[in-house]
């Protein structure tokens, strides 16, 4: 791998890997638009501060844009929430396989 795309991965992993920013992204992944408190419900837990700064930061990121009907993915986004889908079948072994060691 390149020092570029090392970059690259980097700054999009330092945002990732903000508090809640995988959790906005995931709530937004079936493409239907959210309010805020809709979103806030969906991510669970989230204060309504650490929410508008995720907002803030996808948004700049062009992750999520806000439209008449509330908050959605991008096209750029729902990209990366498509690269990502493997992660559900990744994490449902990951968990079972979890399970059976702590037996």
């Amino acid at each position: 791998m390149s020092s570029k795309e090392n970059v690259a991965i980097g700054q999009l992993l330092s945002l990732l890997e903000s508090r809640y920013a995988i959790r906005v992204l995931w709530a937004l992944r079936d493409g239907h638009p959210q309010t805020f408190r809709h979103l806030q419900d969906s991510v669970g837990g989230i204060t309504p501060n650490t929410l508008n700064t995720r907002i803030k930061e996808l948004r700049e990121a062009e992750l999520i844009t806000h439209g008449n009907k509330g908050y959605l993915v991008t096209p750029s986004g729902a990209d990366l929430l498509k690269r990502m889908g493997d992660l559900s079948a990744f994490a449902t072994k990951w968990v079972a396989s979890q399970a059976k060691k702590a037996v």
